[in-house]
């Protein structure tokens, strides 16, 4: 077990179950564990279960995770983001910050977790942090459901998009890089945040980090290794049978 429960913070997982390209998403089978049950797995291998909650607006997600002693919240199914029911669970359990792990990030590399919590640990003025890391190829570079991500020579992010940036004349992809979704907010940001109706360019994108950034919010961006698969369709679930060799 991780000694990171330095002070007081949470991280939600929200947990979705109607998602339009892959509907049921959480509760598929990956060998013994279901893909929500996995990615919970893998923050308790650093945090302890005190330290985590899982935020749906689903009864079958909420009585898998009673059944399994997992702490769990039912938020309103009018929340449009996992911010949002970040927003929500703020709202009824204080604590410094939150950190916002998405539930089906079946890959996440458990150091990433922690590299969030120590940058709040040794920089308590955060306001918010999100991570990122190296595109590989052009295919992952001209894919739209990868977020590119340009930050200043202080690691502040500047934009995200599901664009090409950095762009160039010659469209030629050179160098890039891509979000890593797992977030952190101070309170104070994530209260703000939750207040808002979605922002001109978060609406266009549908990059909810962007809201921040358009309310004049800085965004820290810290580097950490990628998570090789986050399951959006059958395609991506397919793809993860395989990598756990399940069938």
């Amino acid at each position: 077990m991780s000694n990171n429960n330095f002070f007081d913070f949470i991280v939600v997982i929200p947990a979705r179950l109607n998602s339009t390209r892959l509907h049921g998403k959480l509760l598929l089978n990956l060998g013994s564990e279901k893909v929500l049950e996995k990615v919970i797995n893998i923050c308790l291998k650093v945090i302890d279960k005190k330290n985590l909650i899982i935020a749906t607006d689903d009864k079958l997600i909420f009585n898998f995770c009673q059944k399994k002693l997992f702490p769990v919240i039912m938020t309103p199914k009018t929340c449009l983001t996992g911010s949002d029911r970040v927003f929500e669970v703020a709202k009824k359990i204080k604590k410094n910050f939150y950190v916002n792990v998405q539930g089906d990030e079946v890959t996440l590399n458990p150091k990433t977790l922690i590299k969030v919590i120590d940058t709040f640990k040794k920089n308590k003025n955060l306001d918010v942090i999100n991570c990122y890391t190296e595109i590989k190829n052009k295919k992952e570079f001209k894919d739209n459901s990868t977020i590119k991500t340009v930050f200043d020579k202080n690691s502040n992010l500047i934009y995200m998009s599901r664009s090409f940036i950095p762009g160039n004349k010659k469209n030629k992809f050179i160098k890039a890089f891509k979000q890593v979704c797992v977030y952190g907010f101070s309170r104070k940001s994530i209260m703000f945040f939750g207040k808002q109706k979605k922002s001109f360019f978060e609406n266009i994108e549908d990059i909810e980090i962007l809201r921040f950034l358009e309310n004049s919010i800085n965004v820290k961006m810290i580097k950490t290794s990628g998570s090789e698969i986050s399951i959006d369709t059958y395609k991506d679930y397919l793809k993860a049978k395989r990598f756990f060799k399940v069938k």
